[in-house]
């Protein structure tokens, strides 16, 4: 088939538009002939790298940590229960279970089994991958199960009783909820409805009732032992959103209705249902907002000027709720950020609000009374670990739950009050000796003088080697230090250094670092790798030759980046479930979601920037290439496989070499338990140690240059 070349060309590489895309039939997701690709791709793949007494190790290694019965069974409260889902060698799809505090805090907690997974998917014939629970407050007596398809985004949703421990029949006397295979959205009002968006088919106005991106658009109030089919429209949203959602607020005394339509991936619009109308939340779309009881809190996105005051970028206020509905009424202040902190969480218990703040990516954590806004401290906190709220209750009580580790510490789990103190209730083990390896920060320069971020994790007897870089740069993640068990075991504690890169796109820094990289500054992110990879090598902690990167997703799209636009930066690369056609990403799965992310790469202004880096379109024959493994799912749902398998065809159209591994199941994670997930992972390892990893002293002429 004939390529159309776009005339207008970079410098460094001419990007082809291929509109005529030879490889489209990669797309078709399960088509006979894709999956013959598929798997004639994997069989060499898993053949050069799984025969080794390395990758052995690897794997087991790897497994070891995800089965092991000793790590933290992380719970949520719902009334008098803590929950918990489990995976282990035993229970390979999982268990979701319930215990009490009493009992939770021993050494050998007593599980109340309420789901076996591996029994409902032997039972069903379905390779049943858990997705989420929602418990009905305030009884906590049914609950509402979603399960995939081989870890799918898509999901069935599943009514349980909780009292019996058994399935509420669809068509028992109890009408039990139940939703065939959707991007569903589903919420109790009270025992006997729900909210629900889901594929109801073509809607009353002739449109479909899922938006472009495949999420639902229209939200019913469906009531028990009635038809889907009859359940009352409460809130529709346009196509070319991105999802509607309508939700119930439980907290006594303040029971309301919230209907979000997300506009783009970053704006969205709240409004209160009421009993006539649907009242707007005046505040900017592009916001964070939070309702809690009387209060309206509001995390700017970007600046806000109300009533003759500027609110930066990043700035969190309090407002009464009913008087900012009302007309003007002055905030207040509770959280400004500076040039090296930024706000990461906000979360309530039953008089607080916990404020997670990072200072040079390192965790600050500090309480506010609600409404008199009196700061306070949470006593007993570790110093030098990063810390997350896992769970608080708030509609009863102070209770929270807290998460810390670091690059070297395992997690412990810590339980006490937001008026303090707390204490470790729970503690992972070690699963490497860390006694021998450090954890340091640096900071590189990128090409607009912006300085960035990154960690640098090895043994303290390795000053220079092999090193892996990880990055992911978008979406206003933010990447910080946690204990990393598998790659310490297969990379670092064999003499690998490992590397994380704090990159803009991410949420650092705040917002500003994240929308510094949007659309047309996408570039900025791909520069700011760029950059810590030659500061790497500047200080001598290792070579371009040595030196590898790894990211998935989003960051998988940086890998490509990375590949095509900086491939004399590195000796490898692991690209994992990634988006590389940026000419159609929009088109394929929940692409269309992310334009506000990446652009519109049918608007002609905004392709002009996209094509700069289109991993894609940036494919050439006459370029040296780093080593590659690219590896994805076919029940990824999110990100579509034909990314990584175009990108594959096209490499090896030109002569280029790539190990290609696509997992039959797993979703957009690309496992659908933890012996995928542990497989998966040694492939990486082997594959980085074969390469990156094989090169020996014998290069120290090209370190010297390198260097120079």
């Amino acid at each position: 088939m004939d390529r159309v070349t776009d005339a207008t060309t970079t410098s460094s590489a001419p990007t082809t538009l291929v509109d005529d895309d030879p490889y489209r039939w990669l797309e078709d997701v399960t088509g006979d002939d894709a999956l013959e690709w598929v798997r004639s791709h994997n069989q060499p793949t898993v053949e050069a790298l799984t025969h080794s007494p390395r990758f052995t190790e690897l794997e087991s290694g790897a497994l070891e940590v995800l089965d092991t019965d000793q790590r933290i069974p992380y719970v949520r409260r719902r009334g008098e229960h803590l929950y918990n889902f489990w995976r282990d060698a035993t229970n390979v799809r999982g268990l979701w279970r319930r215990t009490t505090m009493e009992s939770y805090r021993t050494d050998a907690p007593e599980w109340e089994v309420l789901v076996d997974l591996d029994e409902v998917a032997e039972a069903d014939g379905e390779n049943w991958v858990w997705q989420s629970a929602s418990v009905l407050p305030p009884d906590h007596e049914r609950a509402l199960i979603s399960l995939s398809r081989g870890g799918a985004d898509a999901a069935v949703v599943r009514e349980f009783d909780l009292t019996t421990r058994t399935w509420v029949d669809p068509d028992g006397d109890d009408a039990g909820f139940a939703l065939p295979e959707a991007k569903s959205d589903i919420g109790w009002i009270d025992r006997d409805t729900v909210f629900v968006g889901t594929d109801f088919g073509v809607h009353d106005d002739g449109d479909p009732s899922l938006t472009d991106s495949g999420y639902p658009r229209v939200v019913k109030r469906w009531r028990r032992g009635t038809a889907l089919a009859e359940a009352q429209t409460v809130f529709v949203g346009a196509t070319s959103d991105v999802a509607v959602q309508v939700s119930h607020d439980h907290t006594p005394g303040h029971e309301r209705d919230f209907a979000v339509r997300a506009v783009d991936f970053f704006h969205q619009e709240t409004a209160e249902l009421r009993a006539d109308d649907a009242v707007l939340v005046p505040v900017p779309d592009d916001s964070h907002t939070l309702i809690r009881e009387d209060w309206l809190l509001v995390l700017t996105r970007s600046a806000w000027e109300r009533e003759g005051t500027t609110y930066a970028a990043g700035t969190l206020v309090a407002f009464d709720y009913e008087a900012f509905l009302a007309g003007p009424t002055p905030g207040t202040v509770l959280f400004t950020p500076d040039a090296h902190t930024s706000l990461q969480d906000v979360r309530c218990t039953a008089t607080h609000l916990v404020l997670v703040s990072l200072h040079d990516v390192q965790t600050r954590l500090h309480t506010l009374v609600i409404g008199t806004w009196e700061r306070g401290e949470i006593a007993g906190l570790p110093e030098l670990a990063t810390i997350s709220v896992v769970d608080t209750d708030p509609d009863t009580s102070d209770e929270i739950f807290l998460s810390a580790s670091s690059y070297t510490t395992p997690p412990s789990l810590l339980h006490g009050t937001s008026h303090g103190p707390v204490s470790v209730i729970k503690q992972t083990p070690e699963f490497f000796d860390a006694a021998g390896v450090s954890a340091s920060q640096f900071f590189a320069t990128s090409d607009d003088g912006t300085q960035i971020p990154y960690f640098v994790v090895r043994r303290d007897d390795v000053e220079t080697g092999p090193a892996l870089l990880y990055g992911y740069g978008g979406f206003e993640i933010s990447q910080t230090p946690g204990y990393a068990a598998i790659a310490a075991r297969s990379w670092i504690t064999r003499g690998g250094v490992y590397v994380v890169a704090n990159i803009r796109g991410g949420g650092e820094y705040g917002p500003e670092w994240h929308t510094a990289a949007l659309k047309a500054g996408r570039h900025l992110a791909y520069e700011d790798f760029a950059a810590v990879a030659r500061d790497l090598v500047a200080r001598g902690i290792t070579t371009h030759r040595q030196l590898a990167a790894q990211g998935g997703s989003n960051g998988g799209l940086l890998m490509g980046v990375m590949t095509t636009s900086y491939p004399e930066l590195f000796g490898a690369i692991v690209c994992q479930v990634p988006l590389l056609d940026m000419r159609r990403y929009h088109l394929l799965l929940a692409g269309a979601s992310w334009m506000a992310e990446y652009g519109d790469p049918d608007d002609p202004d905004e392709w002009e920037f996209i094509r700069e880096y289109s991993p894609y379109q940036r494919i050439r024959a006459d370029v040296d290439y780093p080593e590659l493994l690219v590896t994805t799912s076919t029940r990824d749902d999110r990100v579509h496989p034909g990314h990584a398998r175009k990108f594959t065809a096209r490499l090896e159209e030109l002569g280029h070499p790539v190990r290609y591994y696509e997992n039959i199941e797993g979703g957009h994670g690309g496992a659908a338990d933890n012996r995928q997930a542990a497989f998966k992972s040694a492939l990486a390892y082997e594959f980085l140690w074969q390469t990156v990893g094989a090169v020996g002293d014998d290069d120290s002429a090209a370190t010297a240059l390198e260097q120079e």
